[in-house]
């Protein structure tokens, strides 16, 4: 890394559907660690596919990323990398529903050589910093919309990762719920100056951030 960023994206490109799509073209970006950056764009402009390559869900055709000094355009197993790196947080906070509230914030921790007995403290520490410690035994079905994201943030931060990637974090709630969330990150971000990368396509939950991106036909455009 260099100048202080954490992740670093030269020419990148990626298509779909045998080159008919494409779904990044050129894309030229540097993030410094601890930044809070917003992504926005409509739909299809890119903005979930240039955060998924950010967190090695997926591997771009051509060009460079680097991302907390590893480089993602290598052909190896990057599990170990998004474990020990990256928290996710989706709109659709894809929690385990036959698993308790606890259960699934210690989900990242499951395949590390962290104890059963730390696993559950950090958990319960998470539950209790996003005011759920009284639904640890809770079924993520008895949770609110909002309830259920607070469990994902919490679970995005139980390894300690050094960038949170958000998508649409806010997308499926209403206007009140959504500004919690957002004003919970906002205070993760500052208070463990981990680098918060956020795709919207809200104009308030863009301009929360310390930059804005603004993606057209798979294109950084501002």
């Amino acid at each position: 890394m260099s100048d202080g960023n954490i992740i670093e994206i030269k020419d990148l490109t990626k298509s779909f559907d045998g080159g008919n799509i494409t779904a990044l073209d050129g894309i030229n970006l540097e993030i410094k660690e601890g930044e809070f950056v917003s992504i926005m764009g409509p739909s299809g402009s890119g903005k979930s596919t240039l955060l998924n390559m950010i967190g090695a869900l997926d591997k771009a055709d051509s060009g460079q990323i680097k991302v907390a000094g590893i480089d993602l355009m290598q052909s190896e197993d990057f599990s170990k990398f998004r474990l020990n790196k990256i928290g996710f947080v989706f709109q659709l906070h894809n929690l385990i529903p036959n698993m308790t509230v606890h259960e699934n914030v210690q989900i990242p921790l499951i395949e590390t050589d962290v104890t059963d007995e730390e696993m559950i403290e950090r958990s319960a520490e998470l539950l209790n910093s996003v005011n759920l410690g009284n639904r640890l035994d809770q079924l993520p079905t008895k949770l609110s919309g909002g309830e259920r994201q607070r469990v994902a943030i919490a679970r995005a931060l139980v390894n300690h990762p050094s960038i949170i990637l958000a998508d649409e974090p806010t997308g499926a709630l209403d206007s009140r719920m959504g500004d919690i969330i957002l004003n919970l990150l906002r205070e993760i971000h500052q208070k463990e100056n981990v680098t918060l990368v956020l795709v919207t396509h809200e104009d308030y939950v863009a301009n929360s951030a310390d930059r804005v991106i603004n993606m057209m036909d798979g294109k950084i455009v501002t």
